[in-house]
């Protein structure tokens, strides 16, 4: 099986999947979103190609890639980020398996669209208030109280800021008006300085790490100095793994990093569900082959794909 893992530079996950899809026969090329060129129409059709590997030749009927990958989608300018989801689209629509599909990365790469759908889902999330204008936000961080502050696209805990005094919002808030920002304002929720990170992968749960914050940090995420520390079953609990499953299933992924903060109140909440997640954490606390398991998913549904596909020629 011909395999394409889309990044902008290679790096440790790219590593550790090349290196999974080739103890399991396969081979993967590791390929740059910044060197995707596309060629529409034309005599010989259209055509997908990122640094000379072609990805689609002659369209649907054409050769193609049997299966993408992608590791990250790249920050850039608004059409630079929205081609690459077309990308994306485009692969799939032309019969290449993508790992995680392009509709659940755009629902978790936007986290007001995610918490949105984990409600609709009747999964417990903070009160959140989305809003334009500065006023509204400031009024919502008054009702609310403490808050989280969040970009509505980030990672790796990037750009969140902890507020809990409306004159110190105010000022916070006033200054990012001047950049034309949506404000994702969201309720702090009260609890003990960690959080649970459940990998989920083929709808089961893969593991699962506690997420301690550093010290002088009230942010947990292990690229920000966080503990990680293993939770093995049964430390995870079953209401736990039912949360991460269903946060999963409620943004159609096949794989995802599902973040859980327990509250002093008694509920846990999800706070969030990431489509391309970050694993070095979890691996190297559980010692489970991550990138093992993400291979194995994505083989498994092309596996399927082939012999519905074989179905309905017979």
């Amino acid at each position: 099986m011909r395999v394409a893992i889309l990044c902008s530079r290679p790096g440790w996950h790219t590593t550790g999947l090349v290196e999974a899809f080739s103890r399991r026969g396969h081979i993967a090329v590791v390929l740059p979103y910044e060197r995707l060129v596309a060629t529409i129409g034309g005599a010989s059709g259209s055509t997908l190609t990122a640094d000379g590997t072609p990805l689609l030749a002659g369209g649907p009927g054409g050769a193609h890639v049997d299966l993408v990958l992608p590791r990250i989608i790249p920050g850039g300018s608004l059409e630079q980020v929205i081609a690459r989801v077309d990308t994306l689209h485009w692969l799939e629509a032309s019969g290449v398996r993508v790992v995680n599909p392009p509709r659940a990365i755009e629902r978790c790469v936007d986290k007001f669209y995610t918490t949105a759908l984990l409600a609709r889902a009747g999964l417990p999330v903070p009160e959140t208030t989305v809003c334009q204008r500065v006023d509204d936000a400031i009024a919502a961080v008054r009702r609310l109280g403490q808050v989280v502050l969040k970009p509505i696209f980030g990672a790796m805990g990037q750009g969140l800021v902890r507020l809990d005094d409306p004159d110190v919002a105010w000022r916070v808030l006033r200054t990012l008006d001047l950049t034309r920002p949506v404000y994702y304002v969201q309720q702090a929720i009260a609890h003990d300085g960690w959080d649970v990170r459940v990998f989920v992968a083929g709808g089961r749960v893969v593991g699962a790490i506690r997420r301690h914050a550093a010290e002088g940090e009230w942010r947990t995420n292990v690229a920000r100095g966080g503990r990680a520390e293993a939770l093995d079953p049964p430390g995870l609990s079953d209401d736990w793994a039912s949360l991460a499953l269903a946060a999963t299933a409620a943004v159609g992924a096949d794989y995802a990093g599902v973040d859980l903060l327990p509250g002093r109140d008694g509920q846990t909440y999800v706070l969030e569900v990431n489509a391309i997640p970050a694993w070095r954490g979890l691996q190297e606390a559980t010692g489970i082959d991550v990138a093992g398991q993400v291979a194995d998913v994505a083989l498994a549904g092309s596996a399927a794909t082939d012999a519905r596909a074989s179905g309905a020629r017979s």
